[in-house]
């Protein structure tokens, strides 16, 4: 492991230099501080700070998703990390992350500035400048619903969406259902990516044809549902499977104000289960995440990282909660397929 005296002497200036760079003393130019900071990063340099038991702190940086309120997806990713956290004496900072900063700070030096040992990455997509960064970086680093190839120090935790997707086709196939459309999530997710995948091997696998026109990509928003619902019943959906329990909310709505009835006209599945599917009218049919232990599973794997046990994937299993947005389908739709 790199010293300060080994940073010192690859820069040729002083270890009070370096040692200010690292600390954030205000009496080095900014330029030379980042210098240094970047040099110690690629040395593979750690502080004395963050080694300390009695100081040790981790980050976690949410990009692209809502935490604050217990209705939002990520309250409970985030409370299961700071609970498990905590428990073994962690702080946790919470850092809200835009592009803006990533462009504006590298991710290694971030860290180390900072004084973190390792830190949890929720919501970020595929092209993100630090989703880049983390191909070579040596902190330890677990990721929600993405994953680095060939790097020990990053990590992968989520559930298992090709399982969830095959439970949701089963179900529907089970009530008779041939014809059913997907409506995905975000473009540029490793996540998105596996259900849309997911998806078509389990209708090739249910022996149901696969239709381009009954499959949709937008954001894990209600308002994605109204730019499909309609073609999709016009084309003969007679249910629609949703990357997320927010655009199964918006696909409700889309049916009921054009005076379809879930799930008499039409079967409604979404993925996740939130505190709200369950009081949805209907009630949501969904794919039950576990995001509390999600948030605690990632604390472990951070923790190992942290102690140089390199694990890879981490997946939990998903469950198909029945409620009343789908049923068997009509006599009269059974006839038209």
């Amino acid at each position: 492991m790199a010293t300060i005296k080994d940073i010192a002497a690859r820069l040729g200036v002083s270890i009070s230099t370096v040692s200010k760079g690292l600390n954030g003393a205000s009496d080095i130019s900014e330029e030379l501080r980042q210098t240094v900071l970047d040099t110690a990063v690629e040395m593979g340099y750690s502080t004395k700070r963050s080694r300390k038991v009695e100081n040790r702190k981790l980050a976690l940086f949410i990009e692209n998703m809502n935490y604050e309120s217990i209705d939002e997806f990520g309250y409970d990713v985030v409370l299961g990390f700071k609970q498990n956290a905590f428990k073994h004496k962690w702080d946790v900072d919470i850092i809200p992350v835009t592009p803006q900063l990533q462009a504006e700070e590298k991710y290694d030096t971030y860290i180390l500035k900072n004084g973190y040992c390792g830190a949890f990455l929720v919501g970020f997509a595929l092209h993100d400048e630090w989703m880049q960064q983390l191909k070579n970086t040596t902190m330890p680093t677990v990721l929600f619903d993405n994953y680095i190839e060939n790097n020990p120090n990053v990590a992968y935790v989520g559930t298992d969406s090709y399982e969830g997707i095959d439970m949701a086709v089963k179900h529907l196939h089970n009530l008779g259902h041939k014809k059913i459309a997907f409506i995905n999530g975000s473009l540029f997710s490793l996540v998105s990516d596996q259900r849309q995948e997911a998806f078509e091997n389990s209708m090739r696998d249910a022996g149901l044809e696969i239709y381009p026109e009954l499959m949709g990509h937008g954001y894990y928003i209600p308002e994605t549902a109204q730019y499909y619902v309609s073609n999709f019943i016009a084309a003969g959906a007679t249910a629609i499977l949703c990357g997320s329990d927010t655009i199964a909310k918006g696909v409700i709505s889309e049916c009921q104000l054009h005076g379809f009835n879930v799930p008499n006209d039409i079967s409604v599945v979404g993925f996740d289960d939130v505190k709200f599917a369950a009081a949805l009218t209907p009630p949501l049919t969904t794919i039950r995440q576990e995001r509390n232990d999600l948030g605690r599973c990632a604390y472990i794997i951070l923790n190992s990282l942290i102690h140089h046990i390199p694990i890879s994937r981490t997946q939990l299993r998903p469950m198909l909660i029945e409620r009343e947005s789908t049923a068997r389908v009509s006599t009269a739709h059974a006839a038209e397929e």
